[in-house]
């Protein structure tokens, strides 16, 4: 698929090779437009991009993925700098800023294309989403909201939308961008404790099997 060079916003590629050290995540919240500035707009995020993930057609075009037929969720690839942002910080982004309750649809976005989901990259990002999960499923419970239906599982291929949808409102600032946030959040020290404690699990994990 054609890219531009550089991020609109952040001047970095969109492809691979990312700079030494960063880290990919990927997440589905719905329309991809409003998505990718979320995270463009996040400190420590070295550059983002849209596409297509999870689906059976290989390299699909946005037609494509329209029908319904080819089974891909609108995706934003997050590329990171862990000495900056942690991945919890970004799933907190995630879980904050949609509804991840709806099924196939954020609000009047209708398909298989607009339903939730997490893609990580390794068992950490794996366990930590789910530790999220599990911890905002009980805050939207006391809140008297429904039940989370957000994919979570490992990251399969990632295919790069079309260029005109990378970085969509920067170059089209008045285009639509509707917010779906239910309202719940986690508090921040979740997170940070959350990830640090796998991290620590991790590293435990890793001198023990060198053993």
């Amino acid at each position: 698929m054609p890219l531009p060079e550089v991020h609109a916003v952040l001047g970095r590629s969109l492809r691979p090779p990312y700079p030494a050290g960063s880290e990919v995540a990927e997440f589905g919240m719905g329309c991809f437009w409003g998505a990718e500035k979320l995270f463009w707009n996040t400190p420590g995020v070295v550059t983002t991009a849209v596409g297509y993930s999870g689906g059976e057609t290989p390299n699909p075009t946005y037609d494509e993925v329209c029908t319904g037929r080819t089974g891909h969720i609108e995706t934003v690839r997050v590329v990171f700098d862990p000495k900056q942002i942690t991945y919890g910080d970004l799933l907190r982004v995630f879980w904050d800023e949609h509804d991840p309750t709806q099924g196939m649809r954020q609000g009047g976005d209708q398909g298989t294309q607009y339903r939730s989901a997490i893609l990580t990259h390794g068992e950490a990002q794996q366990r930590e989403a789910e530790a999220s999960r599990d911890a905002f499923q009980a805050r939207l419970k006391a809140a008297g909201m429904g039940t989370i239906t957000t994919e979570i599982r490992p990251a399969p291929e990632f295919y790069f939308a079309e260029a005109y949808h990378q970085g969509y409102l920067q170059k089209n600032p008045n285009g639509y961008c509707p917010n779906h946030a239910t309202g719940v959040t986690l508090p921040a020290d979740f997170f940070k404790s959350e990830g640090a404690a796998q991290r620590v699990a991790d590293a435990a994990n890793a001198i023990e099997q060198a053993r």
